[in-house]
């Protein structure tokens, strides 16, 4: 997710400590906590509704799932697989009705 190695935490924390300071950085550490652990919290609740409110077909859904292009390819990608299980020719026609 985040490309963080262990030099750049102990940057973030030295630079926490000049600007916190020694007394405040304990209070602020576990406020900062909570408040991600209210964001999770928040972001699985919201994807637990979107999935209930989507209906059936939708219970593999991820976060990743609603960048347009995700959720198209994945969906392509099961109708594929359910064509080939089906050992069904895949039609290879044009998707642009335009086009000759």
């Amino acid at each position: 997710m985040l490309d963080i190695g262990a030099g750049e935490i102990l940057g973030l924390g030295v630079v926490a400590l000049m600007l916190l300071g020694p007394k405040r950085l304990p209070t602020f550490a576990s406020d900062a906590a909570k408040f991600l652990h209210k964001v999770k919290g928040f972001t699985s609740n919201a994807t637990a509704e979107l999935r209930d409110n989507l209906g059936p077909g939708f219970e593999n859904l991820d976060i990743a799932d609603l960048n347009p292009k995700t959720f198209i390819r994945k969906q392509m990608d099961s109708v594929l697989d359910e064509n080939n299980e089906s050992n069904q020719p895949v039609n290879n026609a044009k998707l642009d009705p335009e086009a000759p």
